[in-house]
């Protein structure tokens, strides 16, 4: 599996500069982080300069000459990308998955190539000799038979020119809004935490330092809830929502700068289940005292439990963002459905009035079935 960078033009004539910063990472390292991300074995990256060897530092990628030593190169996967296109891993995963006849060259519109072939050396050959994307097609039609790529082109964003790097960071963190996100996160918080991003992608910020910040941000709010005035109330919330926006954002910088790791995950999820048990914890606490008795406490336990118990069996499909389609059993499409974060909008109205003790309540009823319905799909395997 070999991905391939060439010259979107000849040398000195491209419109946009592999060493342009394109949400925060220069072009050309995108391309091959992406490339990585993707599970491509090689990547190799024509020669175009100093500047190449630098924009490739730590990323492990070739920078391909006439004198690079190749691998042993048998039957491949070869796909060849220009400089100019800002890939999605998805789309550069899908090169290499979709199904395809060997020794049969598969072009789209941007130049993008995939070719099943016997031939590696010939085309990497080849490739080191083109002064330009489309002189490669050119040169390798005359050999292979020449088909169009059977793949939509929504994954890559090809640069016309510097005036398209703005619109194309646009239309990447776009793509970031995962598939599981509730309606109100999605219409909503992602709007704001994405105008976020998109500003810090610049900065030396980290996703681990935003996933600190909003879990602080969080755990604030909740001794707001230990009130039951309304005033009290809607500020916790309001923190809440605060917490519910920021937690956005680490995950979409990881994702765009290509810094996602295990821990980081991790992080992320039980920090935001640690804010949300510390509000119920501090409503059932807030309640007990103003009603003087201390039944209000089991409620509390009972939210906490089952958020934390819930937790554990939905980390793999939150976390990684596994989409419940809709041809999946319904009771998974209900798991699903529940585990998102709209429910802070129901707080917010509950506080305006003083009674977020009303969701504590339903929590203690609902969070338990939520736990019960998420055990029976993962004993039938219906939840992974």
């Amino acid at each position: 599996m070999i991905l391939v960078v060439v010259p979107s033009a000849p040398d000195g004539a491209a419109a946009v500069s592999p060493a342009r910063v394109v949400a925060g990472l220069p072009l050309l390292t995108r391309i091959v982080r992406a490339a990585t991300a993707a599970g491509y074995e090689h990547v190799f990256v024509r020669d175009a300069g100093p500047a190449t060897r630098d924009l490739l530092g730590g990323t492990g990628a070739v920078v391909l000459t006439t004198s690079t030593p190749l691998p042993p190169l048998s039957k491949r996967r070869i796909v060849v990308v220009a400089a100019n296109v800002v890939p999605q891993s998805r789309w550069l995963r899908a090169l290499l998955e979709m199904p395809i006849e060997p020794e049969r060259l598969y072009v789209d519109g941007a130049c993008a190539m995939a070719i099943e072939t016997e031939r590696a050396g010939e085309i990497l050959r080849a490739a080191t000799r083109a002064p330009s994307a489309a002189a490669l097609v050119a040169e390798l039609a005359r050999v292979f038979a020449r088909q169009a790529l059977p793949l939509t082109a929504d994954g890559r964003f090809p640069l016309a020119s510097a005036g398209d790097v703005a619109t194309a960071e646009t239309w990447l963190l776009r793509s970031l809004i995962k598939r599981n996100e509730g309606f109100m996160s999605r219409h909503f918080e992602r709007r704001i935490s994405l105008a976020i991003t998109r500003r810090l992608v610049a900065t030396p910020v980290t996703p681990n330092i935003m996933t600190l910040t909003s879990v602080a941000l969080g755990l604030a709010g909740a001794p707001f809830f230990l009130s039951p005035a309304p005033a009290f109330q809607v500020t916790g919330a309001l923190l809440l929502l605060t917490h519910s926006v920021l937690d956005g954002c680490d995950g979409e910088l990881a994702r765009l700068k290509f810094q996602q790791s295990r821990v980081g995950a991790m992080l992320d999820y039980w920090g935001d289940n640690v804010v949300h048990v510390a509000v119920f914890v501090c409503i059932a606490i807030g309640w007990a005292l103003s009603a003087g008795t201390a039944w209000p406490l089991g409620l509390g336990a009972v939210a906490a439990a089952a958020t934390l118990g819930s937790a554990a069996l939905m980390f793999a499909h939150t976390a990684e963002d596994r989409a419940v389609g809709a041809e999946s059993p319904g009771a998974a499409r209900l798991t699903a459905a529940l585990a998102n974060r709209d429910f802070i909008y129901v707080v917010i109205v509950l506080a305006a009035f003083g009674k977020v003790s009303w969701f504590l309540a339903a929590t203690a009823v609902g969070g338990p079935a939520f736990l019960l319905v998420a055990l029976w799909n993962r004993y039938h395997g219906r939840l992974r």
